[in-house]
């Protein structure tokens, strides 16, 4: 199973989730950082993600959405703060409507995700950060805790079907 463990952490403000995978750490990296290849697990599989922009640098910015069975459109952007391959990456993460336009209405999480060899393995360590308890509690119950296992999930397949870069 790829998903290890996920964690909420209230007093921290954190949920963490980590990750195991049979590749090198530069090839866990390139689901990252390519974003043909992003697309095919950033969401659950019934919300499949589509990026119309994936400048990844520190200081870019992302923009995607993601597809309900029922067609329904969720949208989110990164701002991309650090970028360090092949074993860190750091963003804020937010929604955005329909438009594509940045939300005001809903939190933002600072992401930080870690990728290391471990035993022969490759642990991703991705943290999520709110700004307070009630925005830990919303997004969770939104289905963030789950929509992000199902998402890692979908990785190992990736990792055997696309070759890499």
């Amino acid at each position: 199973m790829t998903v290890l463990s996920s964690q909420k952490d209230p007093e921290a403000l954190t949920l963490t989730i980590v990750a195991e995978f049979d590749a090198p750490v530069e090839r866990v990296w390139q689901v990252w950082e390519d974003p043909r290849q992003l697309e095919r697990w950033w969401g659950p599989p019934t919300w499949p993600a589509t990026f119309t922009q994936h400048d990844f640098v520190a200081g870019g910015s992302s923009k995607y959405h993601m597809t309900g069975p029922e067609g329904e459109i969720a949208g989110g952007w990164w701002d991309n703060v650090v970028v360090a391959a092949p074993s860190r990456f750091e963003w804020v993460d937010g929604f955005s409507d329909e438009n594509g336009d940045r939300s005001t209405e809903m939190p933002t999480i600072d992401g930080a995700v870690t990728i290391a060899e471990v035993d022969g393995k490759t642990r991703m360590t991705t943290v999520s950060t709110f700004g307070s308890v009630e925005q830990l509690e919303q997004l969770v119950q939104m289905g963030m805790e789950e929509g992000l296992k199902l998402a890692m999930g979908q990785i190992d397949g990736l990792l055997v079907e696309v070759p890499a870069n």
